[in-house]
């Protein structure tokens, strides 16, 4: 393999540093009371200057503490069961034969096409018929399995030798012994990888739940933060609530690198 260039790392750093300046200013203006934003922003964190008045302003004056159950639970749930699915649906489109699935498998690639903000109308009528509105179900259920996820698997599960599970069925194992004990356990990667994008992508979510929630006791997070600051115009109490809307993202993403960076390069060889 050849060796990259030290000059390679140069674009790259120069890029880094563009994402991570906007950050720094974030996490600069959270402890800075302000109003609006004044001043250089790298200048902002002083000794003089420095307070958590901003985060206990959003802890005693909102609802934070339901705000991040109920982003909790329509986060969790997706993810285990967008991972469950994902493994399953993967392995079956990987390593099974049966009629049409190649034309199935398309199908729903072609989904992934559709802007999902064309399926709130929709969803909001049939939500509604079923009275849904302002309850956890038109947040979890679509969110129940991913077909990205289930792409991500398959592509993953078709770089596994098929050495193994051929050696599995000549020693009696069944489908469900082989999936269970071979390929999940050789899937971790990927599948963490489907976990990871199914947390920030639910937890993130302001959309979804800004249409199908009405009352503050069912905002998650995203939607009560917003609520929030619509109210006060305050930036400091602004950028403070997305350094704490930022923080799970970014403890979970910390904990699972190493499986999301082997899943994501892994998926895409075949």
């Amino acid at each position: 393999m050849n060796k990259v260039s030290r000059w390679t790392y140069v674009p790259l750093a120069l890029l880094g540093l563009l994402f991570i300046i906007p950050f720094l200013i974030m996490l600069g203006g959270s402890f800075i009371p302000m109003k609006v934003p004044s001043g250089n922003p790298f200048l902002w964190i002083t000794e003089e200057h420095v307070s958590l008045s901003n985060f206990m302003y959003i802890l005693v004056n909102a609802k934070f503490t339901k705000w991040i159950l109920n982003s909790l639970i329509i986060t969790i749930i997706p993810v285990f069961s967008q991972m469950f699915f994902a493994a399953v649906l993967g392995y079956i489109f990987a390593k099974k034969q049966f009629p049409g699935k190649e034309i199935i498998f398309w199908v729903m690639m072609a989904v992934i096409m559709l802007p999902s903000q064309l399926l709130i109308i929709p969803r909001y009528i049939m939500f509604s018929e079923f009275g849904w509105i302002n309850t956890y179900w038109p947040l979890i259920v679509p969110e129940i399995w991913s077909i990205l996820g289930v792409f991500f698997v398959r592509q993953y599960m078709q770089t596994l030798p098929k050495d193994l599970e051929e050696a599995a069925h000549m020693d009696g194992a069944n489908d469900f012994t082989v999936f269970f004990k071979i390929m999940l356990p050789m899937s971790k990667p990927v599948i963490a990888t489907v976990g990871t994008f199914a947390f920030i992508s639910n937890w993130n979510d302001l959309l979804t739940p800004l249409i199908f929630t009405t009352s503050e006791d069912m905002f998650p997070v995203t939607v009560g933060l917003a609520s929030l600051l619509t109210k006060e115009g305050n930036f400091g109490v602004e950028m403070a609530g997305s350094v704490l809307s930022f923080i799970p993202t970014f403890l979970i993403f910390l904990f699972f690198q190493r499986y999301f960076v082997k899943g994501i390069a892994l998926s895409g060889l075949k």
